[in-house]
């Protein structure tokens, strides 16, 4: 508006044009770089677990690695090379009644999550997390954070159909699959809700390494004793697992840059247009997976179901999207975030499930 006035109404020059579109091309960059990285992910995960040449199906084993190399990092940066400040405000208090749980859930969601990949496929595991937003808004109900209303019902009902839909569509199910995907679920919704009740009832706001650097020694010895009674005998007994240091290095690297490429699109951009760009990496892992892996076989039936749970999805960001202003305007968009500046980054509860 101040550019027109000050030009006299003429188009701008051709240096701000220029400079309009490579801030929009690096946007767009950022983007697809979570795309990549996000999806790319679930397909290394997958490959590990299921690999004939590394032969390595302990999910447990292999959700703590990533802990632990994410802790030692964050330690790294806040403590050793102090890139960025830890923010004040964390208590004993605050630390066993918040961070324990959400820490907890973050460690049930991997657990559960990788899990599944040794009994579904890739694809038919992101047609189950479309169920996500069902969950979330059902147990917010239940906690007091979500008003129910006809309109949120009739989009959650679609999302229902659509994942049902896309089940029955499905040529080989395995039910222990589906329970843990279904758990994985359950434990990433409640992760949430204390992510919510976190930030809104205990006013601390914590940036993205802040977290990351409570949470993940937290999730790791949570993760610590399910492998040690669970996985590690199996892991004794077993000789014929290798994983080579290179590769268990890199799938760790993987995890920690898909958290960071979450702060990058959320700090250009917004946590809704991560889950809407979120939507675009599930359709492209679903039909990726399709031609990658041999257990993956869609049906039509399977992409009309995922199709209709999709769109249930969009509906739902959007609804939430017109939802937020009115009912805080005081803040405007709580989701934007300051650029270039990790210390100033809120990691909202949005942002935080696309970190996982």
């Amino acid at each position: 508006m101040e550019r027109s006035s000050n030009n006299g109404g003429k188009p701008p020059p051709v240096a701000e044009r220029k400079a309009a579109w490579k801030d929009g091309a690096v946007t767009y960059f950022h983007l697809l770089f979570y795309i990549a990285i996000s999806g790319g992910q679930i397909f290394f995960n997958k490959w590990v677990l299921s690999s004939k040449e590394i032969n390595f199906p302990y999910p447990v084993a292999l959700t703590l690695l990533h802990m632990v190399f994410s802790s030692v990092v964050c330690f790294a940066i806040t403590k050793v090379f102090k890139i960025i400040k830890i923010e004040e405000g964390m208590t004993t208090d605050i630390y066993i009644s918040s961070v324990i749980p959400i820490g907890a859930m973050f460690a049930m969601t991997l657990w559960l999550g990788n899990s599944a990949y040794l009994y579904i496929s890739v694809a038919f595991a992101q047609m189950l997390k479309a169920i996500m937003p069902v969950a979330v808004f059902l147990l917010g109900a239940a906690f007091g954070l979500e008003e129910m209303s006809y309109r949120i019902l009739a989009i959650m009902s679609v999302i229902s159909v659509g994942v049902i839909v896309a089940s029955v569509g499905e040529i080989t199910i395995s039910w222990v699959g589906v329970v843990y995907q279904m758990g994985g679920v359950v434990a990433e919704a409640l992760r949430l809700i204390f992510i919510e009740i976190f930030l809104k009832k205990k006013g601390v706001k914590l940036n993205l390494i802040s977290m990351m650097y409570y949470v993940s020694p937290c999730s790791a010895l949570c993760l610590f004793i399910p492998w040690l009674f669970l996985e590690k005998p199996k892991m004794d007994d077993s000789i014929s697992w290798n994983f080579p240091p290179f590769t268990l290095f890199l799938n760790c690297l993987c995890t920690f840059i898909l958290n960071m490429s979450v702060f990058l699109v959320i700090s250009r951009t917004s946590a809704l247009t991560a889950r809407v760009t979120g939507v675009v990496r599930d359709w492209s892992v679903v039909l990726l997976s399709a031609a990658i892996f041999a257990d993956t076989q869609l049906t039509f039936i399977n992409i009309i179901g995922y199709a209709i749970a999709i769109a249930g999805v969009v509906a739902y960001n959007n609804h939430k999207l017109k939802v937020k202003p009115q009912s805080n305007p005081q803040q405007g968009d709580e989701n934007k975030v300051s650029q270039g500046n990790p210390r100033d980054v809120e990691i909202s509860m949005n942002s935080t499930k696309e970190a996982s």
